[in-house]
């Protein structure tokens, strides 16, 4: 999805919250932002306290929305650097449209990852459905891939294992000896959980990964706190698991990796290094270079706003 606030902050990856030593987690509350033709979501990153988990750095939760008398959700082409989308629906259908000449229904319970690398731009759009629930995120691309050439591919089925009665599909990376088949560039984990009944476990942890953890639907406690659809939940690295207890029927995300070490910006749909990249990808869409063009979507392409000095 497209950032679209109208005058968007350059936000650099280093300047974020240090937790003190003592502290074990920290609770962030999302905002509230609109996507497409008004459609609301909640963004949980980046935050003004953390712009990244991992190389996690792009988190909208939107839904569940009723869209029926409405256009739906539709974002026009616009462009990414540096990044990887990753979308997954809990209800509903988007159709996924690209430069690299894609055009992908993606159903709930899949996946559709683009890689940007250099260059890429897409539209989304979702189809004729009453309800529609779903995440976006954003994957920092390393240095070293980032100007790789762009690519999508479509996930069909993703492998499901249940803890105690969790059930558990790993999206991306590996959690207990299953392997995501998304292919990312990052040591980093993507993980839904679904309470098949009142659950209260240990839930094992990677103490080299920090992680962000968000009800999609439910209130739970995790780590000794109580979390709510409007918060993000982050726990920093170094803990072999962590205590959850999970009422019957909700749905968790959890996101984690690595400590992402590279300072990035983010600024609308780009994530770069440096401002003069931003300014040289914002002139390339401008003129219709670097990016293709879109086939298909009936409507106009997103246009940068100004640039902050």
């Amino acid at each position: 999805m497209s950032d679209l606030i109208e005058t968007p902050k350059i936000l650099n990856s280093n300047e974020c919250l240090t937790l003190p030593p003592t502290c074990n987690s920290q609770k962030m509350k999302t905002r509230k932002a609109l996507v497409g033709d008004n459609i609301p979501i909640r963004r949980a990153l980046p935050h003004a306290d953390r712009k990244t988990i991992g190389a996690w750095c792009f988190l909208d939760h939107f839904g569940p929305l009723d869209l029926a008398n409405t256009e739906g959700l539709r974002i026009g082409p616009h462009p990414h650097i540096g990044l990887q989308t990753f979308t997954y629906p809990l209800v509903g259908e988007i159709l996924h449209r690209d430069s690299l000449g894609s055009k992908q229904k993606i159903q709930a319970g899949q996946v559709n990852l683009m890689t940007a690398g250099k260059g890429i731009s897409h539209s989304e759009e979702s189809l004729p459905d009453t309800v529609l629930h779903g995440v976006q995120l954003w994957i920092a691309l390393p240095d070293s891939a980032r100007h790789m050439e762009p690519n999508f591919i479509h996930h069909e089925k993703l492998p499901v294992i249940k803890l105690d009665t969790l059930q558990i599909k790993v999206l991306a990376g590996e959690f207990l000896n299953s392997t995501s088949p998304v292919k990312v560039y990052s040591p980093l984990v993507g993980l839904e959980l679904i309470a098949l009944e009142d659950t209260t476990t240990h839930l094992p942890l990677n103490p080299k990964f920090e992680y962000g953890i968000l009800p999609l639907i439910g209130t739970i406690e995790i780590a000794n706190e109580i979390v709510d659809i409007d918060t993000l939940l982050y726990l920093p690295s170094g803990r072999p698991n962590t205590q959850v207890h999970i009422p019957k029927g909700s749905r968790i995300l959890i996101i984690g990796g690595e400590p992402f070490h590279e300072d990035i910006l983010i600024w609308w749909n780009f994530v770069a290094r440096t401002k003069e990249e931003m300014i040289q990808a914002a002139k390339a869409w401008d003129n219709h270079t670097q990016f293709g063009e879109v086939i298909g979507f009936k409507g106009d392409r997103l246009i940068p706003p100004p640039l902050p000095s």
